[in-house]
């Protein structure tokens, strides 16, 4: 499945609230949210309009990672229902 290419860092934080995370900090331009689902897990989101592509896949496959879980699952889960 191909990532979205027009996905903002506060619709990025939304889905994720699926899996736990929660707004913790923000400072300029960039979010912090934090997990305690299988850990306390924390990661960092720019604020912006459109996140860049490599900058998504590189948080996705942190946060799977963290819930060990495939990268490629982990898309499904977010955005398999959105298409």
């Amino acid at each position: 499945m191909r990532l979205p290419r027009e996905l903002s860092g506060i619709q990025l934080a939304r889905l994720l609230e699926s899996h736990g995370y929660v707004l913790t900090r923000r400072k300029g331009s960039h979010m912090r949210l934090t997990t305690l689902n299988q850990g306390e897990h924390h990661i960092t989101i720019p604020d912006h309009d459109s996140l860049r592509i490599g900058t998504l896949s590189s948080i996705l496959s942190d946060v799977a990672e963290h819930f060990g879980i495939q990268r490629e699952e982990l898309i499904e889960r977010l955005f398999g229902a959105e298409r």
